[in-house]
């Protein structure tokens, strides 16, 4: 698959990696692209920057019906980005209730899910076309002090390879993007780790469409983490739980 000339649909599109993505698919000659969030007015913000090329919609990925109607008004779609995501910074035991991993699974893994089969029939219909899943170095590595968003990255990492499967003989291509340390407001808290530009993820992901890559590492923190996770497995995580002890300190 190719770029130019594509149609895309960014979830979360409005900022961050979604922008990043956003722009990337601008530069690489995308015909139309859908800014999708969750508050239509902040997808109409960065929709004007490109008007002939950009169109805004409202869509919430925990909402059925706000999928169904994207899915109605989105039959020219030949590229899937799932980006919306959920990070409330609280522990899985140390949380008051259960509210935030809840919300976590069901945006991270429930959402992607949903969106995956709302729109593999409009892309079977256009040719197959090509998913990305934008998931996280906490897909490969648990993070005890991620609380429900490292496991519901590692839910949607295992999706990606079921709904890869599953929609090959359609001819979609399913690529699972493995992203590090951006600089975006969710990773705000981090300050130890040098942050990469979430353009570079979308360049990423466009690379990953282009050349058919299932599973990739997005940015150096993605990568190094994925070769201290092959070289010496047990020292990595024990540094997560050490890492989980000191921010209690």
């Amino acid at each position: 698959m190719k770029i130019n000339g594509c149609t895309a649909l960014v979830t979360g599109g409005n900022r961050g990696i979604g922008q990043g993505f956003v722009e990337e698919l601008l530069d690489a000659g995308a015909k139309r692209i859908y800014i999708a969030a969750r508050k239509l007015a902040d997808a109409e913000l960065l929709a004007q920057t490109a008007p002939d090329r950009l169109v805004a919609i409202e869509l919430d990925v925990t909402n059925a019906e706000q999928i169904a109607r994207a899915a109605e008004q989105c039959t020219d779609l030949d590229l899937l980005v799932n980006n919306a995501g959920a990070f409330n910074n609280v522990t899985l035991m140390g949380a008051d209730d259960m509210t935030a991993m809840r919300q976590e699974i069901e945006t991270n893994y429930i959402g992607v899910v949903a969106m995956c089969r709302a729109f593999a029939p409009i892309l079977k219909a256009n040719g197959g076309g090509a998913i990305v899943n934008v998931l996280s170095a906490g897909a490969i590595i648990a993070v005890p002090n991620m609380g429900g968003y490292s496991p519901s990255k590692f839910a949607s990492l295992a999706a990606s390879d079921c709904i890869r499967a599953e929609l090959e003989p359609q001819g979609t291509q399913v690529s699972a993007l493995i992203v590090g340390s951006v600089d975006t407001r969710m990773a705000s808290h981090v300050t130890w780790q040098e942050k990469s530009s979430p353009r570079t993820i979308g360049k990423a992901g466009i690379m990953a469409v282009e050349h058919r890559i299932d599973e990739h590492d997005t940015d150096p923190h993605s990568v190094s983490v994925r070769a201290f996770l092959a070289r010496d497995p047990h020292t990595i995580k024990r540094s997560m739980t050490d890492a989980l002890h000191k921010g209690r300190r």
